[in-house]
């Protein structure tokens, strides 16, 4: 198992992978990126997360390089580290210069991409589930830092997190600034009541997950009715399940939302039926 970061056109070692001290990405956050992992090798949906890529970076109007360049060095880099299977992070930063706000002052944007041996969550978590918490720390507003926009500026998510662990939790559920049901810190929620899968929609102010679009879709081919409505803590009480989605651990169970079981505090059939499909999806991929 190895690690390899691809850094402008060559890929290093991880000991030996930096990037100057002035960059804008490491000073201001001032960058974009995407994750993914492999199936049997190849990045999967890598084409929706170039494409998410690209509208994040429009969104903070930063050049991103040609998308054949950004697939050539993912190939590199994959090829270099030689895993079965790997976790995937491309990154696109607006590149040096001197210490000044101004994006303008940055020389070219460097393109890095970051390749490990996949590492799962533990198989007791998709099997028994895991306990999540509704944080204080709530979802940037949307004329702020957009949650649409993928970047580096990930302070937010940081805390929520944070404040998610110090409770015991796997990890936070945030609100916007309404109070309304939003995301985790890296990861989109569903809900199931009354045998409907429910999930907050975009516009409350969360990122349009890829994972997320493809458990709807395959929701709705199973024949499982699909909602995107705004939700609050109150609805808590009155789900039967919850699950959390993401691209590198896919489908995840919830069974407790603030130490109040969810349903009957294990795994439900509606999440697992949509489990089953989503497996059926990467063994397809």
């Amino acid at each position: 198992m190895a690690t390899k970061v691809y850094i402008d056109g060559r890929v290093y070692p991880p000991e030996e992978a930096t990037v100057s001290v002035f960059d804008r990405g490491f000073l201001y956050g001032d960058s974009v990126y995407e994750v993914t992992r492999t199936v049997r090798g190849r990045p999967l949906e890598l084409g929706a997360h170039l494409a998410r890529l690209e509208r994040s970076a429009e969104a903070i109007a930063l050049v991103l390089p040609p998308r054949a360049e950004i697939v050539r060095a993912i190939d590199e880099t994959l090829a270099a580290a030689a895993n079965a299977e790997s976790y995937l992070r491309i990154m696109v930063t607006r590149g040096a210069g001197p210490i000044n706000l101004d994006p303008a002052a940055a020389d070219r944007p460097r393109l890095i991409v970051l390749v490990k041996a996949m590492e799962l969550p533990p198989t007791k978590a998709y099997s028994d589930g895991v306990a999540v918490c509704i944080v204080g720390v709530q979802r940037n507003l949307r004329r702020a830092v957009d949650p649409r926009v993928k970047s580096g500026n990930y302070l937010n998510n940081l805390l929520a997190l944070a404040e998610a662990k110090q409770s015991g939790a796997y990890e936070a559920l945030m609100c916007d600034f309404q109070g309304r049901l939003a995301e985790g810190s890296t990861s989109n929620y569903f809900f199931v009541r009354d045998g409907a899968v429910l999930t907050p929609p975009l516009d409350v102010g969360i990122l349009e997950g890829i994972t997320r679009h493809r458990i709807m879709d395959l929701a709705h081919k199973a024949g499982l009715p699909v909602h995107e409505m705004e939700l609050w803590p109150r609805d808590v009480k009155s789900f039967s399940e919850a699950f959390l989605t993401s691209s590198v651990r896919g489908i995840v169970p919830v069974v407790t939302i603030d130490a109040t079981p969810v349903g009957a505090g294990v795994p439900g059939p509606v999440t697992t039926r949509v489990m089953a499909a989503y497996a059926a999806f990467l063994e397809a991929s």
